[in-house]
C-alpha cells in the first residue's frame, strides 16, 4: 500500500501565541490585561515559560490582570504564588488589619465589614520593610461592589502640592500604635503570646516600643516618599492618610477620644519630628488618591499582580459573599 506524500507542517511553539494582551476599556495606562486564547492554556505553565517578560511588563505597567484563566482554586493559587515568589512568600507579621491565614503563606484580604471602604495604600508602607510584589486572587466575586481600586504611586506623588510633598520628604512620618482593648491586640499583630518575642521583633525591625503592664505602645519613623529601585520613579509611599486620626469617621473619632487621649489611640500618624499633620492635609491626600484611582469590577478567577511600590490598592464596599486571597513577596 502506498501513501500519498505530504509536506510536514510546522506547528508554532511560540508561547506568546497562547495569550492576548490588552487594556481595560477606558484605562489605557494600566493594568495590562493578559487573557488566554484557548481554554487549555494553563497560567502556571505559561508563567513558568514567560517569567522574565512578565516582570519587564510589570515594570512598565505596574499592574497585570490575568483574566479568563482557570486558577483551580486556593491550591492552584498557592502553586502559582510558589512559582512567582520562587518559594519566598512573606508572612504577614506586624499586621495593621485583620485577615485570616488560609494555608502556607496565603491570606484572605483585609476582613473589614462589607459596608466599609478601605482607602488605597501600598502594602506595609508603614514599616521599614515591605513586599515588592502583591498578588490578589478573586475566588468568589461579590454580588455587588467589592472592587479593588488602583492608583499609580508616581501619579499620586506628582498630584500632591509641592510644599506638602517637600514637608513630608523632609520630616518623614511617625506611625504610633497602642495595643489595648480598642483594636488588634499585640498577640494577634505579632502572632506570639511572649512579650520577649515581640521585643525581639521590634528590636530587629527598628520599631520603638514601651510596655505598660500587658499593654504595648510602638512608634516608628519611616520615609514618606521613595524612589523605585528599578524604574527610578519618585513614589508617594506611606500610610499617614490611613493611620492619622482624621482618617476615622467623625462619630468613631469622637467616641474614641471620649475614651482615651489622642496619644493612646489604637493608631495615629504625625511627622517624624513629632509635630502634628493637619487634618486638612490628610483630607487632601485622600482626595488625590480618589482622583488618581481606577476602579474595575472583579471577575471570578481574576488574578492581579501588582508592583507594590508603584501601585496602591484599596477596597470598595460590597454586598454578598466576597473572597479574595492574597500572597506577598
Amino acid at each position: 500500500m502506498k501513501f500519498a506524500r505530504t509536506e510536514r507542517r510546522a506547528i508554532s511553539t511560540n508561547i506568546d501565541e497562547l495569550v492576548k494582551r490588552g487594556k481595560l476599556e477606558g484605562y489605557p495606562a494600566f493594568p495590562l490585561v493578559i487573557t488566554p486564547l484557548a481554554s487549555y492554556v494553563n497560567l502556571r505553565q505559561w508563567l513558568a515559560a514567560n517569567m522574565d517578560s512578565v516582570y519587564v511588563e510589570l515594570n512598565d505597567a505596574g499592574a497585570i490582570l490575568f483574566r479568563g484563566f482557570d486558577i483551580a482554586g486556593q491550591d492552584g493559587f498557592a502553586s502559582i504564588m510558589s512559582l512567582l515568589s520562587n518559594d519566598h512568600l512573606l508572612e504577614y507579621k506586624y499586621k495593621s488589619t485583620p485577615r485570616a491565614h488560609v494555608g502556607g503563606k496565603i491570606y484572605t484580604s483585609t476582613e473589614y465589614p462589607a459596608n466599609q471602604e478601605i482607602p488605597m495604600h501600598n502594602e506595609m508602607s508603614y514599616t521599614s520593610t515591605w513586599p515588592m510584589k502583591i498578588v490578589f486572587y478573586s475566588k468568589i466575586t461579590a454580588e455587588e461592589g467589592g472592587a479593588t481600586p488602583l492608583a499609580h504611586s508616581g501619579e499620586v506623588y506628582k498630584m500632591i502640592p509641592l510644599e506638602i510633598r517637600e514637608e513630608f520628604e523632609r520630616k518623614k512620618v511617625m506611625y504610633t500604635r497602642y495595643y489595648g482593648d480598642l483594636d488588634l491586640k499585640w498577640q494577634d499583630v505579632f502572632q506570639t503570646t511572649e512579650k520577649s518575642g515581640v521585643s525581639a521583633f521590634c528590636d530587629k525591625a527598628g520599631i520603638n516600643y514601651k510596655w505598660s503592664g500587658d499593654y504595648l505602645k510602638t512608634w516608628q519613623v519611616c520615609d514618606a516618599v521613595r524612589r523605585h529601585p528599578r524604574t527610578n520613579e519618585m513614589l508617594w509611599f506611606n500610610q499617614a492618610h490611613l493611620f492619622h486620626v482624621a482618617a476615622l469617621e467623625q462619630e468613631v473619632r469622637q467616641s474614641l477620644l471620649a475614651l482615651v487621649d489622642e496619644d493612646e489611640l489604637p493608631r495615629n500618624a504625625c511627622f517624624g519630628d513629632g509635630s502634628r499633620i493637619d487634618d486638612e492635609v490628610i483630607y487632601l491626600i485622600n482626595d488625590i488618591y480618589r482622583k488618581a484611582s481606577i476602579v474595575f469590577p472583579w471577575q471570578t478567577n481574576d488574578l492581579l499582580l501588582l508592583d507594590n511600590m508603584k501601585v496602591a490598592h484599596g477596597r470598595m464596599p460590597f454586598k454578598g459573599t466576597r473572597k479574595v486571597l492574597v500572597g506577598m513577596y
